[in-house]
């Protein structure tokens, strides 16, 4: 699935999205959202060093204590003695065989607080919920209605509905505007931005009229002003009963002109309709057209 991180305007530094200057980011403070929103082998990496870690201090510091750093009659063998030792007690221990008892029993609170925190936070990534949303791996711009339309291709690759989905789409483009190139986001509408069940494949059409935000664009003027195509869709699903949502970017170099996307519904000869999804991702060519010369900027309306 594409994701913002790799967009001009949304991505983070390093992946071809946007450097960051003067905003102070302190990974520290936000460690359980850096945890839980990462990756698993993050994880588990930072468990493991914090694991491992734990076991070679308390091993030094029993490797100090069986070297008779606490043996000697010192203020702080007495200490250890006075912390350590039971009122009812037999008899009496020596300061180094309190200080390895109350070593171990701080090892084992060290240890359960370790359990405690990495199941919290196993717990709360697994419980993240993501939807399973396929988006075609390109968008196409062929004829519809008379005219011409920007589509793309979903489907839920889970078996539960989506009730009361939503797609939204969003064409962000560098434009002039007082002599300057800017950045640029506006709204496509599509002629049909919702779904009260969404089970299978949706095709999401946005006609390009004269009000469109593409109306005169071709392929090269799309390339040059560095366009991206960035869809959501959110809906619920009914079998995890939660709120899910999935986003894809179309850069211009995934938008494909005057082809159009293969019929994937067919009917069996006992009237039962079958999805190919082989021919998903999959386009046939239409009447050629000239895409037009590549243009740096598109102009501000």
């Amino acid at each position: 699935m594409g994701g913002l991180g790799s967009t001009r305007v949304f991505g983070h530094s390093g992946g071809g999205g946007v450097d960051v200057v003067g905003l102070r980011r302190r990974p520290a403070r936000d460690l359980y959202h850096q945890l839980v929103t990462g990756s698993w082998g993050r994880l588990l990496l930072v468990y493991a060093v914090v694991y491992f870690g734990t076991v070679a201090i308390f091993a030094a510091l029993r490797l100090l204590v069986s070297a008779r750093i606490f043996s000697g009659d010192g203020f702080l063998a007495a200490l250890v003695a006075a912390a350590e030792a039971p009122p009812d007690s037999g008899p009496a221990l020596s300061p180094r065989a309190l200080a390895l008892s109350g070593l171990h029993g701080l090892e084992g609170f060290v240890r359960w607080a370790e359990l405690v925190i990495a199941s919290g936070l196993v717990l709360a990534k697994f419980s993240l919920v993501r939807a399973r949303v396929l988006f075609s791996d390109v968008a196409v711009v062929a004829p519809h209605d008379g005219g011409e339309a920007l589509m793309f291709r979903m489907a839920n690759e889970r078996r539960s509905h989506i009730v009361d989905a939503k797609v939204s789409v969003m064409l962000v483009r560098n434009e002039l505007h007082d002599g300057e190139v800017v950045r640029r986001a506006h709204d496509l509408a599509l002629v049909r931005g919702g779904s009260a069940l969404f089970s299978h494949a949706w095709t999401a059409m946005h006609p390009i009229d004269r009000g469109s935000p593409l109306s005169g664009e071709t392929a090269g003027s799309l390339e040059g002003s560095e366009a991206e195509v960035l869809v959501n869709i959110s809906g619920f699903d009914e079998g995890l009963v939660k709120t899910v949502h999935a986003r894809h970017v179309y850069p211009a170099s995934r938008i494909r002109w005057n082809v159009r996307f293969r019929e994937i519904v067919r009917l069996r000869e006992d009237g039962r309709r079958v999805i190919d999804y082989r021919k998903f991702h999959k386009t046939v060519p239409i009447d050629s057209a000239p895409a037009g010369e590549k243009t740096p900027t598109r102009k501000a309306r």
